[in-house]
């Protein structure tokens, strides 16, 4: 069974990288794909798991339109279905930030991972009030 603590994707904010660039640093399709897991990011990963065409995915990210080259109604409706599956979780993180929570954690990520999930918690009942 996989591991479900939270798993720290980038690196601190001192550090002059970019999320993509850390995630191929830290070879983290490679880390998936040992896991088990799969991750869906936002286009801005676009590229990230293109180093091997025949493996399954370990990143799943929607379509870019260029400026000659529009996407067809199918990478549309597939670009919906992902936004539609990510929106609950970015609405998560909003509440976190919003609470000013993650900003103060400075601590072992076992503890910010129980934080974290009793604040989930808290906010899907507050949401389903």
């Amino acid at each position: 069974m996989a591991d479900p603590r939270l798993r720290s994707v980038s690196r601190s904010a001192r550090h002059e990288t970019s999320e993509i660039t850390t995630c191929r640093h830290d070879q983290l399709t490679h880390k998936l794909r040992t896991a088990g897991l799969g991750a869906i990011a936002d286009l801005g990963f676009v590229g990230l798991d293109d180093t091997d065409p025949d493996a399954d995915p370990a990143v799943i990210t929607g379509y870019k339109a260029a400026r000659n080259r529009p996407l067809t109604r199918g990478q549309k409706l597939s670009n919906k279905v992902l936004a539609a599956v990510r929106a609950p979780v970015e609405h998560g993180f909003a509440h976190l930030k919003n609470w000013r929570v993650l900003g103060k954690v400075r601590t072992d990520p076992k503890w910010a991972t129980t934080l974290v999930r009793a604040l989930l918690v808290l906010t899907n009942r507050e949401v389903s009030r």
